[in-house]
């Protein structure tokens, strides 16, 4: 290119010199300046496109930078409005501590009444599985001492103490068990009957609730109980039966 440039101006300065009578060594001094000037200017323009590339490349990635701290704003946005969430969701996290421990103060009283309820109506009911029920009721207060229970199971062990005592109310059941010494079948009828038979069927017993004394019962309960009895253990098909029951009295 620079050969190029040099012959050109050479050939123009040549030209010039036929009209205005220059020298060789002139002319030759000319073309030489001339080339300089010509490389120079490439070199020039060399570096300004290499600036102009620079430049648009600097220019692409600050667009690109702008871009993305644009998306790195509305990301923080977002940020923010999910850290507010999240402390609102704390505050009311320890809202509510506050309330569960206000509530584990007031609950755990209500809870030994309620098992102290349970003791007095195990005592005073019909004395069917007493020592299971017993045995369910002391554990309930061995289990409000323990530390290691959290206050929702507590509550969970005492209201399903409550749900069995209230089943007892509705179901029948026959089971074996002893009394005076004596292994008998039990049958009982929700809360209203309990009668005992020997394993040899001869003797027949009710419990009396108002004087709270067992009384024989005459041999014509036999075969009704008998039959109760089996479908109290599922060993035939659910019927009418007929028990004794105390009279209802007069509530005081």
């Amino acid at each position: 290119m620079q050969l190029r440039t040099r012959n050109l101006l050479a050939a123009a300065i040549l030209a010039s010199g036929v009209v205005f009578g220059a020298n060789a060594a002139d002319v030759e001094t000319v073309i030489d300046k001339g080339a300089n000037r010509a490389a120079q200017a490439q070199q020039a323009q060399q570096k300004i496109d290499s600036i102009d590339d620079t430049t648009r490349s600097a220019e692409r990635d600050y667009r690109a930078a702008i871009k993305e701290a644009d998306g790195l704003k509305v990301y923080i946005q977002q940020l923010d409005k999910q850290l507010a969430s999240q402390q609102s969701e704390l505050d009311g996290i320890e809202k509510s501590i506050d309330q569960v421990t206000l509530v584990e103060r007031q609950i755990t009283p209500l809870m030994l009444r309620m098992i102290d309820a349970i003791d007095q109506f195990v005592q005073a009911d019909v004395p069917f599985r007493v020592e299971e029920r017993a045995k369910r009721v002391d554990g309930l207060k061995d289990l409000m001492g323990r530390a290691d229970v959290s206050v929702a199971e507590k509550y969970r062990k005492v209201m399903d103490a409550y749900l069995r005592e209230m089943d007892y109310g509705r179901t029948i059941e026959s089971y074996r068990g002893n009394l005076d010494g004596r292994e008998v079948d039990f049958l009982r009828v929700g809360r209203i009957s309990l009668i005992y038979q020997t394993l040899d069927g001869h003797e027949l017993g009710v419990f009396n609730q108002n004087s709270r004394q067992w009384q024989p019962l005459d041999a014509e309960y036999k075969s009704k109980v008998m039959a109760a009895i089996r479908i109290a253990r599922e060993q035939a098909a659910p019927d009418l039966i007929k028990v004794p029951v105390a009279a209802p009295q007069e509530a005081k």
